[in-house]
């Protein structure tokens, strides 16, 4: 409302809102691709300097740091995922899904960063497969074992979880079951 009591009428810039949508839509799919381009060269070799570094070109080293890795960023996540999806229907369970799944995600970001360099075709992925064969021998393999043995032990956290509910879940219908009618 205006002083004198009369609605004001928006200014017409001369494009409709979807336009302006798709344009703003449209530079942030640029960006991400640049984005993209710039951190698929500059990531795999950078991971993997930091992974070398770490290790000093020792096997122990490298595979000691490939399992925990492995088994960390992937149990982790794994974990989170599966707690993003038990609150999902809860009170407050979409935030807490949501927060759980981002950081589900960066936990994940040491493999995901070792799976790029495995399997990259890229320069950037090959110079990272170098310096990891000579800086940090046995980290991919141990990295992928640590993965598998994570996998494993979530399965079986899974189904121990599993189990448990549905067993008091038994437990409660039973009792209800066998109380008298009142």
């Amino acid at each position: 409302m205006t002083i004198d009591g009369t609605t004001s009428v928006p200014a017409n810039t001369g494009r409709p809102g979807w336009v302006n949508r798709a344009i703003l839509i449209a530079v942030g799919a640029v960006a991400l691709i640049i984005a993209y381009f710039v951190l698929a060269a500059f990531l795999p070799r950078w991971w993997s300097i930091r992974v070398g570094n770490f290790s000093d070109q020792a096997f122990s080293k490298g595979i000691f740091l490939g399992l925990v890795l492995g088994i960390a960023c992937t149990l982790v996540p794994l974990l989170l995922f599966f707690a993003a999806w038990s609150v999902r229907r809860k009170r407050g369970g979409k935030v807490s899904a949501i927060i759980a799944l981002v950081i589900a995600v960066v936990v994940a970001i040491p493999n995901l960063l070792t799976l790029t360099i495995v399997l990259g075709s890229n320069n950037a992925a090959h110079a990272g497969e170098r310096t990891l064969d000579t800086e940090a021998p046995g980290f991919r393999g141990a990295t992928a074992l640590g993965a598998v043995i994570a996998v494993v032990i979530f399965a079986l956290l899974v189904f121990l979880i599993v189990r448990a509910r549905r067993s008091r879940t038994q437990k409660r219908l039973a009792g209800s079951a066998d109380a008298p009618a009142v």
